[in-house]
């Protein structure tokens, strides 16, 4: 589930960075998609949490230096396929991902084991970082069942 409010994370920062306000994002496109409105309800509750605190790393990494991109290592780039390598600069350019949080996923690629890290792979890793308890300002993660949702 926390993948796909990642997705959902992804869509919602693409639209901040067009310059559009929280409330004006069609929710109701989300739900057309195939969101549930818990996944939907979470990750507005994640995005919000983050902007109450702009000293937030993972919000203000994509600004950091626009100019300055990561060279993988050729061992590196033997298991992180293009596909996962896109989606994880994607997550970084969107501001979803600090230039440290980046550095942990390929860490964790690389020490996991993979013979091929794609796109799945990445987005299951970005889900647990995103959501690692101990990690997040204050500790608070949205944790809702299937008929739970934020008003």
């Amino acid at each position: 589930m926390h993948e796909r409010i990642v997705e959902i994370l992804l869509l919602l920062m693409n639209e901040l960075q067009a310059n559009k306000q929280l409330g004006d994002i069609d929710v109701s496109s989300l739900a057309r998609q195939g969101y549930t409105p818990t996944e939907i309800s979470s990750a507005f509750s994640w995005l919000f949490d983050r902007l109450q605190n702009p000293q937030t790393p993972a919000l203000k990494a994509g600004k950091a230096d626009p100019l300055s991109h990561r060279m993988l290592h050729p061992a590196e780039l033997s298991v992180l396929t293009p596909e996962g390598h896109g989606y994880l600069l994607q997550c970084h350019q969107l501001g979803l991902l600090s230039t440290s949080d980046m550095e942990t996923v390929i860490e964790r690629i690389m020490m996991a084991g993979f013979s091929s890290a794609g796109e799945e792979e990445v987005k299951s890793l970005i889900a647990g970082l995103l959501f690692d308890v101990d990690r997040t300002a204050g500790g608070s993660v949205p944790s809702l069942g299937p008929s739970d949702t934020i008003h």
